[in-house]
């Protein structure tokens, strides 16, 4: 049974590698047998994880830029699945957004994952491959004070079931849609935001969970990891929400 979810033999590229889930899922990959790709803007702390890694390789992008993704890619001649996982997030009402933070979450986490997308089609279809877009509870339910991460988020919902549709025999899209999840993403909200009562909006976190607690990014890599395996052959446009119940509530 193990066998199902092995990834010997295949290269996975995921984004925002250098932390959170996205490390966590470089992690798991790795010892799933998988060669692993660790892309992020972060060049030296991608350097970190990929020397954590058997058979990995660090690359430093800015996934805003086509041209960055462009190079990236040149230099990749096989791939067999995709984690977008780099995002960036945004506390506030419409009435409290401005225009340019508005664009900029959707350069990172709409613009990015198209880009990096786009450009990974190609070899992906020649394996039939998958892409897996990290989503967000946030892009299935109203968040309250989170107008534009809802709306990024939201378009990675559609975004992922419009590939499925469109490829539905040369690649495997599938979105894991994570509640709220102990990791540095987190931990920059608290510090940006809150930094003077930490632990009181912690435990808030921690309550909005019907669970009681924060999700951990090893749990979310470890749905990364069935959905990209063979396992999960047939699952396809599927959104999987990993929320501790909050979906359900």
């Amino acid at each position: 049974m193990a066998d199902f979810f092995r990834l010997d033999g295949k290269i996975a590229l995921i984004t925002g590698a250098a932390s959170g889930i996205g490390e966590a899922t470089a992690h798991t990959f790795s010892e799933a047998g998988a060669e692993v790709l660790v892309v992020d803007i972060d060049g030296p702390k991608a350097e970190a994880v990929a020397r954590s890694l058997p058979m990995s390789q660090a690359f430093r992008c800015d996934i805003t830029s086509e041209k960055e993704v462009e190079s990236l890619f040149a230099g990749i001649p096989r791939l067999d699945m995709v984690v977008n996982c780099a995002g960036i997030g945004l506390v506030g009402s419409i009435e409290e957004t401005g225009l340019a933070d508005f664009q900029r979450l959707f350069r990172v986490n709409v613009d990015g994952s198209f880009l990096v997308t786009r450009a990974a089609i190609p070899l992906l279809k020649k394996v039939r491959g998958s892409v897996l877009n990290i989503g967000s509870v946030a892009g299935l339910v109203g968040v309250k004070r989170r107008f534009a991460y809802c709306a990024t988020k939201g378009a990675i919902t559609a975004m992922t079931r419009q590939l499925a549709v469109e490829y539905p025999k040369e690649l495997r899209v599938n979105c894991i849609a994570p509640g709220t999840v102990d990791s540095p993403f987190v931990e920059g909200y608290l510090e940006k935001y809150h930094s003077h009562e930490k632990e009181r909006v912690r435990a808030e976190l921690n309550e909005r969970q019907p669970l009681g607690r924060l999700g951990q990014p090893e749990e979310i890599a470890k749905l990364a990891l069935y959905i990209c395996s063979p396992a999960a052959d047939f699952m396809n446009g599927s959104i999987v929400a990993i929320d501790g119940g909050w979906t359900a509530a």
